[in-house]
């Protein structure tokens, strides 16, 4: 920060004078395992279910995915595809749109056990910047305080999801109980 280079812009091949429509930083505590809330989120197409702004994300390959968003109003359907840039399991994931995608948009999540041991700290950033031109001060216009509470809350929302009871009901089911079985498999050789 001091330096005022910031790692999310430099991988958009932004600067920090460019102000993004949407900057959002978040850090809480999940009350769940590291390696839980790790699985969870790295299936990207689990955000939707607790991030209301994101109407879908099918992945298309281990480091490519489709995002498509839920705008208020459902005036323009903005679509991009991203690609994940760093990861360490169980501890970081980052990822950036594409080149020529119509939003330009980047994130990471950072897991860390809770200092008092009571599950997982979550340090959370996500950039979106819109598309020049009118179509993007359209977008910037639609992209205002209301849009950047509800990603706000859609980030804290992973706590309630992950923490309730809809969760528990995804948790049994086969596909997830195999990736968390696997990567405790993974840690123990």
């Amino acid at each position: 920060g001091a330096t005022g280079v910031c790692p999310i812009y430099s991988r958009l091949g932004k600067d920090s004078t460019d102000t993004p429509a949407i900057s959002i930083t978040e850090r809480f505590i999940v009350n769940k395992p590291k390696e839980v809330v790790y699985a969870f989120w790295r299936n990207f197409e689990n955000l939707p279910r607790f991030m209301k702004h994101l109407a879908s994300v099918e992945e298309q390959s281990e480091n490519r995915s489709q995002w498509k968003a839920n705008l208020p109003g459902e005036l323009v359907k903005l679509t991009w595809n991203a690609e994940i840039t760093r990861e360490e399991e169980n501890s970081y994931i980052g990822w950036q749109s594409v080149e020529g995608s119509m939003v330009d948009n980047a994130g990471k999540v950072e897991f860390s056990d809770a200092l008092n041991g009571s599950g997982t700290e979550l340090n959370v950033e996500i950039s979106y910047f819109p598309p020049a031109g009118s179509l993007g001060q359209g977008i910037t216009r639609l992209l205002n305080g209301v849009f950047e509470d509800m990603i706000r809350k859609d980030v804290t929302n992973l706590k309630h999801y992950v923490e309730g009871d809809e969760y528990k009901t995804y948790v049994n089911s086969p596909s997830f109980a195999e990736k968390i079985q696997n990567t405790f498999k993974k840690e123990s050789k």
